[in-house]
């Protein structure tokens, strides 16, 4: 079982940043591929980035592809997305979720999810 809290999101202007983090339980955590997902008002939630359980592959959807850093910290348990150029598309409630043990980075087959975190860009 993981348990994951989402932290860091707030209103920002267009061009500004944000890092986000995700604090997770559980002493498999090196074990997990870990992902952001995403979920506008009136859309489907959505794939951003996900990176693998060893943390030498990362994949990102287009939409942020070069704007945003997902990273991890197995000493804090933590991981991270670091969101920079942001622009008012991205507002949404973005989600940490972790995938099932030592499984290939994927962006879907997540089994945990956090309660997410609202990131608001202002024009």
């Amino acid at each position: 079982q993981v348990q994951l809290v989402e932290s860091g999101g707030g209103l920002v202007q267009a061009g500004g940043s944000l890092r986000l983090s995700c604090a997770a339980s559980g002493r498999t955590f090196s074990r997990y591929p870990m992902g952001w997902f995403r979920q506008a008002p009136g859309k489907e939630r959505e794939f951003v980035t996900a990176i693998s359980w060893s943390g030498d592959s990362t994949d990102y959807a287009d939409s942020v592809k070069g704007r945003f850093t997902i990273s991890r910290d197995g000493a804090k348990n933590t991981v991270y997305l670091r969101m920079n150029s942001l622009k008012p598309e991205d507002t949404a409630v973005y989600y940490c979720a972790a995938g099932r043990s030592r499984a290939t980075l994927s962006r879907s087959g997540y089994d945990y999810w956090g309660q997410g975190t609202q990131v608001t860009v202002s024009s």
